[in-house]
């Protein structure tokens, strides 16, 4: 296994991970939607025993990050909150 970077040397890593599909999500893209990726996700969560290793990363956007992180963990996905035309709070 790879020990995880961390500090500089971890920035660095995970600058040239999104670099690699030139900052776009992944998810989004596979369907034809173009999205800013933010987070560097693996895909075997080191949590689970996955490795930090390039092969088990991908890009994501945050609402594709939250729906994937859910269902890898066995929770539902998390509501969308905002308000209704009145002014109250959904979700």
């Amino acid at each position: 296994m790879i020990e995880r970077l961390r500090g500089r040397a971890g920035h660095a890593q995970r600058l040239r991970r999104l670099k690699r599909t030139k900052g776009l999500c992944e998810r989004c893209g596979a369907k034809g939607v173009v999205a800013l990726a933010t987070v560097v996700d693996h895909i075997q969560p080191l949590a689970l025993g996955g490795s930090d290793e390039d092969r088990n990363t991908r890009n994501l956007c945050d609402p594709c990050h939250d729906q994937v992180t859910a269902e890898k963990f066995g929770f539902t996905t998390p509501a969308k909150v905002g308000t209704d035309k009145d002014g109250w709070p959904i979700g």
